[in-house]
């Protein structure tokens, strides 16, 4: 049977140049988090499918990649007609995060600041920039209830944002940012129920997609009733321009704290004095977040020069309780690095190698005296800091060449079997 040569659907190889890129943006991203105090953890692919579905993760939930029970326990599971998977592959970082923090919380720091980086999977319809595998870079803040972390973890990211998209035409970026707790109140404030409120925040995340019209369609189809769709979609119509305890001044006994939008104006404006120029923030009530264990403030970056978000978080300050019985402030940002990759990938100038290696051509048929000379001097050039290739002399040389070129050898020298050296 001839083998299939090309990846699973959904499912990318990564050729070299695409990779150094990678690489290099995981360096910044390392570097910069580094600087803010994030130490680095890893957890396993696999996530019991309690975990994966113990209504944590929102739509998510159904794009689970099962990993099916083994030998006699599968055997058992299909002679009882019970659940055939044991376990799945992890469709983001937060909750294996929430795991790892629980077991381990009195080995480590508090507040500890969480730096998390690895491949994540999601049954999902393939397009460009969205994969079925792709990789996540996660920062969290674990054990503190202040709105110094929101503000650690956007000042961070912003940060690190400006540094990968310095100098192309994608360096302009903004930050929404909104409270899940607003989000409630308005609903109720409109009318509707709060047993079907997750309903409404998942109707209203269409909202950019398929405009006021549409969404309301899709509440009277939900059975939701005209009115309160009226009256919720009108809200959003409402001047944004001032603080965020304006806007919300008509919420007053809808059960949000006072201290709610002044919170979240604390955040803006200290994320504001402290951000890189081509860096913008907004209160924006229509932001969602798709996740279900979002309790708090919630944000998302969008790139002013795309349509779509590069990074996203919030507060989950119940998550952890799940695992651990008791409930532990919580509050991370996740960054779409595939898309990221996608768009540097899409500017030449930002996914070009740099031209400083050395690449030494030896013609066929050197001396060994010759090629030990060879090695020696691609030796030397290593320690000095410079990125070396060996490589045959092709008799093409002059294309060859010009492929090196490409690849990011700048200086290419070609050594002949009967050079005096």
């Amino acid at each position: 049977m001839k083998l299939i040569k090309t990846p699973v659907k959904g499912m990318n190889d990564v050729l070299p140049r695409e990779e150094r890129l990678r690489q290099k943006a995981l360096s910044a991203i390392r570097e910069t988090y580094a600087a803010f105090g994030f130490d680095e953890v890893e957890t396993p692919a696999v996530e019991h499918i309690e975990n994966l579905t113990g209504k944590e993760g929102g739509e998510n939930e159904k794009l689970i990649f099962r990993v099916m029970k083994r030998g006699a326990e599968l055997a058992r599971a299909m002679e009882k007609g019970d659940e055939l998977a044991d376990s799945g592959l992890r469709y983001d970082l937060t909750l294996p995060l929430a795991r790892l923090y629980a077991a381990n919380k009195d080995s480590l720091p508090a507040p500890f600041k969480a730096l998390q980086m690895g491949p994540v999977w999601r049954a999902d319809r393939p397009q460009k920039g969205r994969f079925r595998q792709f990789t996540q870079c996660d920062i969290d803040i674990l054990g503190d209830p202040s709105s110094l972390a929101e503000i650690e973890l956007i000042s961070a990211t912003s940060l690190m944002l400006t540094k990968l998209f310095e100098g192309t035409a994608a360096e302009s970026f903004t930050v929404h940012i909104n409270d899940r707790r607003i989000l409630r109140a308005m609903a109720l404030y409109a009318g509707f129920p709060e047993d079907r409120l997750d309903l409404v925040f998942i109707l209203l995340d269409k909202l950019d997609k398929i405009g006021k019209e549409g969404v309301k369609e899709e509440m009277l189809r939900e059975g939701f009733e005209g009115s309160a769709a009226d009256k919720y979609l009108a809200l959003f119509d409402r001047e944004r321009a001032g603080s965020v305890a304006d806007f919300c001044a008509f919420l007053t006994g809808q059960a949000l704290e006072e201290t709610v939008p002044e919170n979240l104006d604390t955040i803006i404006a200290c994320v504001r004095a402290a951000a890189p120029a081509n860096a913008a923030f907004v209160f924006d009530p229509t932001l969602v977040r798709g996740m279900g264990y979002y309790t708090g403030p919630i944000f998302e970056v969008t790139l002013d020069a795309y349509s779509f978000s590069i990074a996203g978080g919030g507060r989950y300050d119940k998550m952890i309780g799940r695992f651990a019985g008791q409930d532990t402030p919580a509050c991370g940002f996740s960054i779409g690095f595939e898309r990221i990759i996608t768009i540097l990938g899409d500017m030449e100038q930002k996914s070009a190698p740099a031209g400083n290696g050395v690449a030494l051509l030896v013609e066929n048929g050197a001396s060994g005296a010759l090629m030990q000379k060879v090695f020696a001097e691609a030796a030397s050039l290593r320690a000095g800091g410079k990125r070396v290739t060996v490589l045959p002399l092709k008799k093409n040389a002059k294309f060859q060449i010009d492929v090196l070129m490409e690849e990011g050898y700048g200086d290419v020298r070609r050594i002949y079997k009967d050079q005096d050296r």
